[in-house]
């Protein structure tokens, strides 16, 4: 089976030859490819030398770089793998086994659950991000993940071709870990060994601008993957708001059948009517998500019959 190693690099010239070298010894067979996203050091020079195919991303950003990577390579399994050489190449069969078998559509490397990336990760701002992603994740399609954000994955083509990457930045592993969940791809974690960054060698992830993504993202996967469950949660608050600028009004006028509160009872009725709307608003969208789901499945089929009557025509 074809296999590509996607390694996406923004000033690596520190690590990038090392890590293509690793994945030429390991996969002899297969076609690395270094995907450059404008950097200003010898990242491409270097990943040249070592072997590797260079190609360009002039959109800044780890998603940008994965979208064009899944639109313009062909292969039968995608090894996605950073640049920076905290992942060991050697592990990468124990990930690709499970694809090649086609036991799993996803394989993840699970830093985590043996404890070398609390170990080796220094920044713990970083490893709090993670288990805030990790447990919102788990609680929402009710799974028990290990590792969210990991860089390091191989797929099968089936989830590539059929993804569509909208992050731009370090937001694509959740993303992707999203997407695989929502429509059911079967996904397996593998614990591997994770290793610091070399010194001089410094993360690109910037933990408030990039934290506040992640923020972001949590709040949109709840509203974008469970819509009836968010928006009748923000129904309740406005609900509850009601009551408690309501019921003084309601007592008032069971003791007097007079309302002197009337800004009190205009307020109450408004917070009940924004409640009713937002709750219709949920109802409408979950079911508009589900036939989303039900149109992916048939899209899935679709795609499968067309590669299985490309397989027999190369027979």
């Amino acid at each position: 089976m074809k296999t590509a190693v996607i390694i996406p690099c923004y000033n690596e010239e520190l690590t990038v030859e090392k890590v293509v070298s690793d994945f030429k010894r390991e996969l002899p067979e297969a076609e690395i490819y270094v995907y450059d996203n404008n950097s200003k050091d010898r990242t491409v020079e270097l990943a040249q030398k070592a072997g590797a195919i260079v190609r360009h991303e002039y959109n800044q950003g780890k998603g940008n770089v994965i979208r064009r990577a899944f639109r313009e390579i062909e292969a039968d399994i995608y090894v996605m793998v950073d640049g920076d050489d905290t992942y060991p190449a050697e592990d990468v069969h124990k990930l690709i086994e499970p694809v090649e078998k086609g036991e799993v559509d996803m394989s993840i490397g699970d830093r985590l659950s043996n404890g070398t990336y609390k170990k080796e990760n220094k920044r713990r701002f970083h490893e709090f991000g993670n288990n805030l992603v990790k447990n919102s994740i788990n609680r929402l399609f009710r799974t028990n993940l290990k590792d969210i954000m990991t860089g390091y994955r191989v797929f099968n083509k089936i989830f590539v071709k059929n993804m569509p990457v909208l992050s731009q930045g370090f937001e694509i592993e959740t993303e992707i870990t999203l997407y695989a969940l929502d429509k059911h791809f079967i996904i397996k974690e593998i614990p591997i060994t994770y290793r610091n960054r070399p010194n001089g060698s410094s993360s690109k992830i910037s933990t408030i601008s990039d934290g506040i993504k992640v923020i972001k993202k949590i709040i949109s996967m709840y509203k974008d993957y469970r819509p009836r469950r968010f928006f009748f949660v923000i129904a309740i608050i406005f609900g509850i708001l009601g009551l408690i600028v309501g019921v003084p009004v309601i007592i008032e006028y069971l003791k007097t059948k007079y309302i002197k509160k009337v800004p009190s009872a205009v307020l109450a009725t408004g917070f009940m009517i924004l409640g009713i709307i937002i709750a219709q608003c949920g109802a409408i969208l979950d079911t508009t998500v589900k036939q989303h789901r039900e149109k992916f499945e048939h899209q899935l089929l679709k795609y499968q019959e067309i590669e299985n009557l490309k397989k027999l025509l190369k027979k």
